[in-house]
C-alpha cells in the first residue's frame, strides 16, 4: 500500500506546478483554480483521508457535509444521496458560490475559495470518487 501522506504531498506538487503553467496575471477582478482528481482507487482513498482530517483539525465532521466560511456575502451548500460520503467547503473572503453534489457512495469533495467573488461547484456520481479544487478570486 502507498504511503497516503506522500501521495497527498505528490498531489499537492503536481496542482501546483499546473498552476504555475496556466495561472493568469493578476488583473481586476479575475480568478484561477487548481483542480486535483485522483487517477486511482488508492490516491482517491488518500485524498478522501485528508479531507477527513482536514475537517476533525477545523473542528467539523470526519464525514456528511461541512462548511466553514470566514467573511462575508458567501454562500454555499451541500447535497448528499447515499453513505460515506465526504463534502468539505471553506471559504475566506467575501462573496463566494459554493456548491458540492454527490450521488453514490464513498465519495469525497474539499471545495476551498479564497479572496472575493469567485464561484466553483464540485458534483460527484457514483462510487469512491475524490477532487479537491481550490479558487482564488481578485
Amino acid at each position: 500500500m502507498r504511503n497516503p501522506f506522500k501521495t497527498i504531498r505528490t498531489a499537492l506538487a503536481t496542482a501546483a506546478i499546473g498552476a504555475a503553467i496556466i495561472a493568469t496575471p493578476a488583473f481586476a477582478g479575475g480568478s484561477f483554480a487548481i483542480r486535483y482528481t485522483p487517477t486511482n482507487p488508492d490516491q482517491a482513498q488518500a485524498l478522501g483521508l485528508g479531507l477527513s482530517f482536514l475537517s476533525l483539525a477545523n473542528g467539523m465532521k470526519a464525514s456528511g457535509g461541512n462548511i466553514k466560511q470566514n467573511g462575508f456575502a458567501n454562500l454555499a451548500g451541500i447535497a448528499q444521496n447515499g453513505f460515506g460520503n465526504n463534502g468539505v467547503i471553506v471559504q475566506e473572503g467575501k462573496g463566494h458560490q459554493g456548491t458540492i453534489a454527490q450521488n453514490g457512495n464513498n465519495n469525497s469533495c474539499g471545495l476551498f475559495q479564497f479572496g472575493h467573488n469567485t464561484n466553483a461547484s464540485c458534483t460527484q456520481n457514483g462510487n469512491g470518487n475524490s477532487s479537491a479544487t481550490m479558487v482564488f478570486g481578485w
